[in-house]
C-alpha cells in the first residue's frame, strides 16, 4: 500500500522530478494531482489542497522548493504531513539546504523519504548501467563509457541520451553505435565544431557551423557547446595527474579528461583568456544583445580555432 506522505529531499532537481512522478504512478490513477511552489502558494490555497474533503476523494498534492517557504507555510505543511487527510498522498520536495535546512529532520520523521543528492562520479557508471535497464537492455561497460563521455554527467541529459538510444537502436547497442549516433547529433548539436574548433581545425570548425545552422540549428546551442568545451580547455589547463582521479574531482569521464588536458597543453594561457571572452560575448549575442547571431558564431568559431 502507498505511504501517504513522501519526503523528496536532495539538490537534484531531476532526481527530486524522477521520484516525484514514481509516487505519482503508484497512487490511483483517478486521483487528482495538484502542484504546488512552496515560494509562491497562498495559505488558502494549501489550507484547501490539504484539508479533509466530504467523500475522501483520491488526490495527490506536490509541494517542491520547501527550503524557501515561509515559517507559515513550512508549519502548515509539517502539520498535514503528520496528520494527513484521508485519500490524500502528499508528496514535499526539499532541496537540503536552505534557510529551512535545519528542519529537514523533522520533514524526514513526517514522511516516507526519497534521496534526491546529486549522484558522485564513483556511482554514475552505474546509474547509467540501471538506466538502460529500465529499458530491459543490459549494456557492456564499453557502452556505458562511450555514453558519459559523449554526453557527459547531467542525469536528464544521460536519461534522455539512453532512452534515444535504446527507441532508435532496437536495443541493440554497441561502441559503434553510441560513436555513430554522437556524430549524427554532435553536428547538429554543436559539439563536433566545438571540437574542432579548440583542436585549432579552422576548416572544419566553420564548415561544421555553416552545415548545421542550414540544417537549422539553433546558434544558442552551438554557442552552449563551445562554452563547454572552452570551460574544459580552461579547468584543465594547468591540471597534471591521473585522469581517473582528475575526473572525480571535476565530474567528467577519465577518456575525457585525458583528452581535455592533452588539447590543453597546446593552448597558453593568454589563449584561453580570450576564448573564455569571446564565448561569453557570444552567448549575449546570440541571446538577442545585439548583431546577427549566425554571423557572431562563425566569428567566435574562426577566432577560438586560429587560438588553438
Amino acid at each position: 500500500m502507498l505511504n501517504p506522505v513522501h519526503f523528496v529531499v536532495g539538490e537534484d532537481t531531476f532526481l527530486q522530478e524522477r521520484a516525484t512522478q514514481m509516487i505519482i504512478d503508484q497512487a490511483d490513477p483517478r486521483a487528482d494531482v495538484s502542484k504546488f511552489k512552496a515560494s509562491e502558494v497562498t495559505e488558502g490555497e494549501l489550507l484547501q489542497a490539504t484539508s479533509p474533503s466530504l467523500f475522501a476523494e483520491e488526490r495527490v498534492v506536490v509541494i517542491t522548493q520547501m527550503e524557501v517557504a515561509s515559517k507559515d507555510t513550512t508549519q502548515l505543511v509539517l502539520e498535514s504531513m503528520v496528520n494527513p487527510a484521508p485519500g490524500m498522498t502528499m508528496i514535499v520536495c526539499h532541496s537540503g539546504g536552505g534557510r529551512n535546512k535545519a528542519l529537514v529532520a523533522k520533514f524526514k520523521k513526517a514522511g516516507e523519504v526519497h534521496d534526491a543528492s546529486p549522484l558522485k562520479y564513483d556511482k554514475l557508471t552505474k546509474w547509467v548501467a540501471n538506466e538502460f535497464r529500465r529499458y530491459n537492455v543490459r549494456p557492456t561497460p564499453d557502452v556505458v563509457a562511450a555514453l558519459q563521455e559523449s554526453v557527459g554527467s547531467d542525469l536528464r541529459e544521460l536519461a534522455s541520451a539512453v532512452q534515444q538510444l535504446v527507441e532508435d537502436s532496437d536495443g541493440e547497442l554497441t561502441v559503434a553505435t553510441v560513436r555513430a549516433y554522437y556524430t549524427g547529433v554532435a553536428e547538429v548539436s554543436g559539439f563536433d565544431i566545438a571540437d574542432a574548433a579548440i583542436r585549432g581545425d579552422v576548416n572544419r570548425a566553420l564548415g561544421s557551423t555553416r552545415r548545421a545552422l542550414q540544417l537549422g540549428v539553433s546558434p544558442a546551442a552551438i554557442s552552449a557547446a563551445l562554452a563547454m568545451k572552452v570551460g574544459d580547455i580552461a579547468k584543465l589547463y594547468t591540471t597534471r595527474g591521473d585522469p581517473a582521479q582528475i575526473a572525480r574531482t571535476v565530474g567528467m569521464h577519465p577518456y575525457g579528461v585525458k583528452q581535455t588536458m592533452q588539447i590543453a597543453r597546446g593552448w597558453s594561457g593568454d589563449a584561453i583568456s580570450q576564448a573564455v571572452i569571446i564565448v561569453a560575448d557570444l552567448d549575449a549575442e546570440v541571446k538577442g544583445q545585439g548583431g546577427e547571431p549566425e554571423y557572431a558564431l562563425e566569428d567566435a568559431v574562426r577566432r577560438i580555432a586560429k587560438l588553438a
